[in-house]
């Protein structure tokens, strides 16, 4: 890739990712995916000039070096652990709020490149914005060094937090907590209803209800359908104990 924008050739900014990396012990053939894995849509939304794009082509990526890498080492930990249990452990590892804790550990907040609108909102602290900051470094080890220091980045950083995860009854995700709590008190599954609005610097911005039958009993907002829904579910969850029973109709 030729890079000729101006962030790509600030000296500061460069070195700031180079001790990044010194830190993760990578040693790094070219800087430029690396330094593309932490620049965020809104900047090139508001500043075209300073960056050629975005990371989210890093993040298609991810995906499948990392099933490979936390799969087959699932598969090789665990042989007594049936399918379905093995599919909950992947699970909880990959979710993005658990990537969301990888990337404060490493101190990736610190790197994000935002537009103006994004950092006033708060996107530096944004579980979402963060997940897929990891996933798109991910991407960007895997093109510069290849699987076997992918891997060696995912076991590390990613796959050791598994065992604490376990301990401390992570596995579940608010959709699922709050389904099985409706279905146990009330007999009925939550059902979503998403609506897609346009939002700051011209993202997609999606509010979620959740219902019960006719019941609204959570809502929320977010950049994307998964964490917008997953939101509205933590929030009914959360507020469980006032949902009104009276009002959900038979």
């Amino acid at each position: 890739m030729v890079v000729t924008k101006q962030l790509f050739e600030n000296e500061l900014y460069i070195n700031k990712i180079k001790k990044l990396l010194d830190t993760l012990e990578i040693i790094p053939n070219l800087y430029n995916n690396y330094l593309l894995a932490f620049v965020h849509r809104s900047l090139v939304n508001e500043k075209p000039d300073l960056s050629p794009e975005h990371n989210e082509r890093l993040e298609f990526l991810w995906d499948a070096v990392l099933e490979l890498v936390i799969t087959s080492k699932l598969f090789h930990d665990y042989p007594d652990k049936p399918e379905w249990q093995l599919t909950d452990y992947r699970s909880s590892i990959v979710k993005w709020k658990h990537l969301a804790d990888v990337a404060r550990k490493l101190s990736f907040d610190e790197y994000l490149i935002l537009g103006k609108w994004e950092e006033l909102g708060w996107g530096r602290n944004n579980d979402y914005l963060l997940a897929n900051c990891v996933e798109a470094f991910i991407g960007a080890v895997y093109l510069d060094s290849w699987y076997e220091i992918a891997k060696e980045f995912i076991l590390k950083h990613i796959y050791a937090n598994l065992e604490r995860i376990i301990n401390n009854d992570l596995l579940k995700d608010y959709k699922s907590l709050l389904q099985e709590y409706t279905q146990r008190i009330f007999y009925v599954t939550p059902e979503y209803k998403v609506l897609e609005e346009t939002w700051l610097d011209h993202e997609k911005n999606y509010l979620s209800w959740v219902f019960l039958r006719e019941l609204m009993i959570g809502t929320w907002n977010g950049s994307s359908k998964k964490k917008s829904q997953e939101d509205a579910a933590k929030n009914a969850f959360l507020n469980k104990e006032n949902i009104d029973k009276k009002k959900i109709k038979k």
